[in-house]
């Protein structure tokens, strides 16, 4: 009797153990500027989020990049404002403001240190371009992060993929778009239309942002 109670008490805890595996969420993070967001972006994101079957992935706006050269940008309420509109019909994609929240430097690690403490039923798979991977020896606390997140690699022409760090490749279409591209049409009067969304070109517009130059 007590064999077949220990055996029947072993069976419900593998069972509950696979139940609770497969309740994990599968989530992609795409950080960056957005300053604006345009469409290689959006394509990006989508693209990661079928091919990998994630049930979602969230757009991480920084506030300030952990760069020497830091970059100017706009009020990080307009490109929280740009990426709500630029997703809003598609609902395996979402904004993640958490770095927005909590200012300063936007390191990695922190950001996600304090994803996986708030979301422990959650894997994270970080989003990066091909030509970013050669970069990751210089990420602040590099090893420390590979415990807290998956790299999802987008290939890119002219960029090896042979790395010592474990990574997920994806291959998306490539669209020779940059904000500083779209920033730059639109200082000079040209219209973006075709590279970013409709809905963030009317609140360019609206808002008279990047007249300036940036």
């Amino acid at each position: 009797m007590g064999t077949n109670t220990n055996a029947a008490l072993k069976a419900e805890v593998i069972v509950e153990e696979a139940e609770l595996f497969q309740k994990r969420k599968q989530v992609g993070i795409l950080g960056g500027n957005f300053n604006p967001v345009h469409l290689a972006h959006l394509v990006m994101a989508d693209q990661v989020q079928q091919q990998l079957g994630l049930d979602k992935v969230y757009l991480m706006p920084t506030y300030l990049p952990p760069h020497v050269d830091e970059k100017k940008t706009i009020d990080s309420k307009h490109r929280l404002a740009m990426l709500e509109l630029a997703i809003a019909d598609n609902h395996n994609l979402a904004v993640e403001p958490i770095e927005l929240f909590r200012k300063g430097k936007s390191y990695t690690y922190d950001t996600m240190k304090a994803l996986t403490q708030n979301n422990p039923d959650t894997d994270y798979y970080f989003i990066i371009g091909g030509d970013m991977v050669e970069y990751l020896p210089k990420w602040h606390k590099i090893d420390e992060l590979l415990t807290l997140t998956s790299f999802v690699g987008i290939r890119r022409p002219h960029y090896g993929t042979i790395t010592p760090y474990p990574i997920i490749w994806v291959d998306v279409p490539q669209m020779d778009i940059s904000s500083t591209l779209i920033r730059e049409k639109i200082n000079n009067g040209c219209s973006a239309r075709y590279l970013l969304p409709d809905s963030v070109i009317h609140y360019i517009e609206e808002k008279g942002l990047y007249v300036d130059g940036f």
